[in-house]
């Protein structure tokens, strides 16, 4: 398929530089133009590549001056990046659908399957389960017995839901991820551990994504849940009973402990640890690695183990470095000042 500048800018509502009837049929990133693609520049550091770039068009913000002479066609728009974000939706709705259920699919004759939905081969969908109209399922899915999917959702090859579990509308769930296994509850007793029954659910809202191998637990009692807009990256854990508010995101390997509840708009960083029963307030940033033992107040922005404001920390850390030199320093000036109360004392 091809689209021309104008067509482009129309949708996008862009103000077109250069050769409205330039047309692009693929999408690349500006270092890697070729004739026939479209690019975007939004990031300040790729600047120089728009002069060199064989893209046929370059979205660009509307600030954007060239300093020398661009041979692509430029399309002017308030964010580049959000308006490529909407030229790759569009992209992906024009892809063709596949629908209907493949014959090496199992599908329990109580559940509920909705319109135009597609289920690929080995995908299991348990007894009374329900799936959404224009859901697609790909192979080796599992959808437990009860467990129901919205519509208009993807859930890729080996993503599990346990039964009961529900999953929303719009929602996509990447390959390997579990929503639903038993919270990790477990009583101590002087023979070992005795298990705890985890009777509750996952309740994932609308516009949810999961990550591949992330894990949503189900809660002892009650329902684990994960608000509308919710982002969760790759292998992030989400324990029993926490709940996870409204377009929060998490970067990869973030892992929170139960009965945990994190406010709406948090951005964490990779590898983020949150202690249990504690309350992490709206629009909470935390860095990469830090470590929460005790609840946040809205609108902190945070870094480090305990955390601690970014400017403090930055600083704290480039005199962590100096330590060693501090240390011998330090010896040096005590054994000098012994040496000194010696020659006092005589």
């Amino acid at each position: 398929m091809e689209f021309s500048a104008k067509q482009i800018a129309t949708f996008i509502q862009g103000e077109i530089v250069g050769d409205e009837n330039a047309t692009v049929h693929t999408f690349a990133k500006i270092e890697e133009g070729i004739p026939g693609a479209i690019s975007f520049l939004s990031n300040p550091k790729y600047t120089p590549y728009i002069y060199e770039t064989q893209s046929s068009i370059v979205l660009v913000n509307k600030d954007f001056v060239p300093e020398q002479e661009i041979k692509a066609t430029l399309i002017k728009v308030d964010n580049a990046y959000e308006s490529l974000a909407k030229l790759l939706n569009l992209y992906e709705q024009s892809k063709p659908k596949r629908v209907g259920i493949d014959p090496l699919a199992f599908v329990a004759e109580t559940a509920k399957i909705g319109k135009d939905v597609y289920i690929a081969p080995f995908a299991y969908v348990g007894e009374h389960a329900e799936v959404g109209d224009n859901t697609v399922i790909h192979p080796h899915v599992t959808i437990g017995s009860g467990a129901k999917v919205g519509s208009d959702c993807i859930i890729y090859a080996n993503a599990t839901i346990y039964h009961d579990c529900r999953v929303g509308n719009h929602c996509i769930l990447h390959a390997g991820s579990v929503i639903g296994a038993d919270g990790f509850g477990f009583a101590p007793t002087p023979q070992g551990y005795e298990k705890i029954p985890q009777i509750g659910i996952v309740i994932l809202e609308d516009n949810v994504e999961i990550g591949a191998n992330t894990c949503v637990d189900r809660a002892t009692m009650g329902a684990t849940i994960v608000h509308s807009g919710v982002k969760l990256d790759n292998l992030v854990q989400v324990a029993h009973n926490d709940e996870i508010g409204s377009h929060t995101v998490m970067a990869a390997q973030v892992g929170i402990a139960g009965s945990t509840k994190v406010g709406e708009w948090c951005m964490f960083g990779g590898q983020v640890g949150i202690a249990g029963h504690i309350h992490i307030g709206d629009k909470v940033n935390l860095g990469a690695q830090s470590g929460v033992p005790g609840s946040l107040k809205e609108g902190s922005r945070l870094i480090g183990t305990p955390p601690m404001e970014m400017k403090p920390y930055f600083k704290s850390a480039s005199v962590y470095r100096k330590l060693p030199d501090m240390y011998f320093e330090l010896n040096a000036l005590r054994k000098e000042l012994n040496e000194l109360k010696q020659q006092l004392n005589k």
